[in-house]
């Protein structure tokens, strides 16, 4: 019997931690394919915008005189010197990695890189597919190893000039600081290239590795093309060891840890973005729940099968007891006729007494009717006589100030609520004429609550000058507004807490500050408060994207945020926009 009970509630546990492991696997993978979901959108626009930002410079840099002059005399060393120091200077300014200039055969006649013992003038890129689509189609595109300077870089080309003097103006951009950061915060984040091959990653292991094996046509392709010039990758061991099944692939990760990963298509180079996740934490999270899920099952079982174990011995009992009653029924059979005897008596003799009973109490109830009838009307006509006397009194001054008092607090209202309104519409990428003080103002009325709880109201020192920027309101107000709630968040419970609103006007700029007397920014920490998710405030409060967002706006409508801090003394972030009056002198 024991066995059987034992083997029962072993059973029964084992169920409950199966059913709960698959249940909170599926919820943890679910949850950690949400989480891989968003990081790859932040991540492939990171990528974008990291290209795109010179997507424009071979165009520009090719409009330039001195490039022309050197298409049509290559030979000419001083056109060709000119166009080498002209490139050299656009690339330290623009940050480009390099900036050169191919003849229609290929040939690099100028380069930012003329003076180095690595420089590409003379050297012969037709190869490259950059240079042929750029020729054929206006434009180029293409990441590979530099095989004059080893290094990789993605490479962007235009064709620049015309009839005989055409030629192909290339910049070079460097993608590796984008993988340090991966490698530096730990995140598996890896770009394959169309073959699959990986050529930037998170994990050094991944790189210049293929996803799947490739074909003989794709590795003929590489070799003649010399994108990986230098690496092996026909020795390279695959990543995938089963195909991908709707975008999740299963990852090797460091020490030989499994990796949950998914993938989305950049469309422009048909590149394909990783970001993968540990699965351990999912498979110990289930462990745990199953465990847990366990116990639950075995106390439970284990308490039912007590609860009925002690049902029988109750219900064995009351056996027992219906046998004794029995038998003392018998022996007292003789004593029925007494017994009911006694018992009819005293029944007669309990029904009198109840009678007796509800006729005092009747009685009683007759004397008490008027005290009764007297409690009730004294407080009635008491009640009566007070509001005929409100009525009768009214006073009509404190009426009207009491309902002008009302109409205060609703015209607030409303006016709380038209903020409200208009903040939370879409506004559209349209730049207005925009007053910096009306801004300041929306932005602490929404405050308002936040800074009530917080028992500290901002000053605004508003400029006595127009301060008016060509920009969008609504997004003013919201930089304002972030500006305003980090403030307050840093002089929060701090002894002579201040925050001030400041905007300003020289004829040139316009500009609108924020300022605490908080703790401060420390210097290592100034430099990195407008990147994406990197927060200074403790217990994951926000990613840490205010002020990257705000940044974005502000840069968006041709202006800069600059922030000074001193640790202890408090911080001071300041909007600066080209001044309306100085636009419209700038368009005449």
């Amino acid at each position: 019997m024991t066995r059987r009970v034992f083997a029962l509630i072993g059973a029964i546990a084992v169920l409950a931690a199966v059913s709960a492991f698959t249940v909170a696997y599926r919820a943890g993978l679910a949850a950690m394919d949400a989480e891989l979901g968003q990081s790859l959108i932040l991540t492939r626009r990171a990528i974008e915008t990291e290209i795109e930002r010179f997507r424009a410079l071979p165009d520009v840099a090719g409009e330039d005189v001195r490039i022309g002059r050197a298409l049509r005399s290559p030979g000419s060393e001083t056109a060709v010197q000119a166009a080498n120091r002209y490139l050299e200077t656009i690339s330290q300014r623009a940050g480009a990695t390099d900036l050169y200039l191919l003849d229609a055969a290929g040939t690099a006649i100028a380069a930012s890189n003329w003076a180095t013992d690595k420089s590409f003038v003379g050297n012969n890129y037709a190869f490259r597919p950059y240079f042929s689509d750029a020729m054929a189609n206006d434009r180029g595109r293409f990441y590979a190893i530099g095989v004059t300077t080893g290094k990789p870089g993605y490479f962007l080309a235009t064709r620049v000039g015309s009839g005989e003097t055409l030629g192909v103006m290339v910049v070079k951009i460097d993608l590796k600081p984008m993988e340090a950061t991966w490698q530096s915060a730990g995140v598996a984040t890896a770009i394959a290239d169309r073959d699959g091959i990986v050529f930037l990653s998170g994990v050094p292991d991944w790189l210049y590795r293929p996803l799947s094996v490739l074909s003989e046509d794709a590795l003929d392709r590489l070799r003649r093309l010399r994108t990986y010039d230098g690496v092996d990758i026909t020795g390279a061991a695959r990543l995938l060891s089963d195909p991908p099944s709707a975008d999740i692939m299963l990852l090797p990760g460091v020490g030989g840890a499994a990796l949950r990963g998914t993938s989305t298509t950049i469309e422009a180079d048909g590149w394909q973005l990783i970001s993968a996740k540990p699965l351990a934490p999912v498979i110990v999270s289930a462990l745990l729940w199953a465990f847990g899920a366990a116990l639950v099952a075995t106390a439970a079982t284990g308490l039912a099968m007590i609860v009925n174990q002690r049902r029988q011995l109750i219900q064995l009992r009351l056996r027992q007891g219906v046998l004794l009653e029995a038998r003392v029924a018998e022996r007292t059979r003789e004593l029925a006729q007494e017994v009911e005897a006694r018992r009819k008596t005293e029944a007669d003799l309990r029904a009198t007494q109840e009678s007796l009973v509800h006729t005092e109490k009747m009685a009683a109830l007759g004397r008490m009717s008027a005290a009764i009838v007297h409690e009730m009307s004294q407080p009635l006509a008491a009640l009566e006589a007070t509001l005929a006397a409100a009525e009768m009194s009214g006073d009509a001054d404190k009426t009207r100030t009491r309902i002008g008092r009302a109409r205060n607090l609703i015209l607030r209202m409303q006016r709380t609520t038209k903020h409200l309104k208009s903040f939370s519409k879409k506004e559209q990428n349209l730049r207005t004429l925009t007053d910096l003080n009306k801004v300041a103002e929306n932005a602490l009325d929404l405050v308002e609550p936040r800074s009530k709880a917080t028992a500290i109201k901002p000053v605004f020192v508003p400029s006595s000058d127009a301060v008016l920027a060509m920009a969008g309101p609504v997004r003013l107000e919201q930089v304002c507004l972030n500006l305003l709630l980090n403030a307050l968040d840093a002089v929060e419970g701090r002894q002579g807490a201040c925050v001030s609103v400041e905007t300003g006007n020289d004829g040139v700029q316009v500009w609108l500050a924020v300022s605490d007397n908080g703790p401060g920014i420390a210097p290592d920490d100034l430099g990195r408060v407008t990147e994406p998710f990197y927060s200074t405030k403790i217990g994951g409060e926000g990613l840490g994207l205010g002020l990257s967002i705000s940044q974005a706006i502000v840069t968006e409508f041709g202006g800069r945020l600059e922030i000074v801090s001193q640790p202890g003394e408090g911080t001071r972030v300041t909007v600066l926009l080209p001044a309306a009056a100085a636009l419209g002198e700038a368009a005449e």
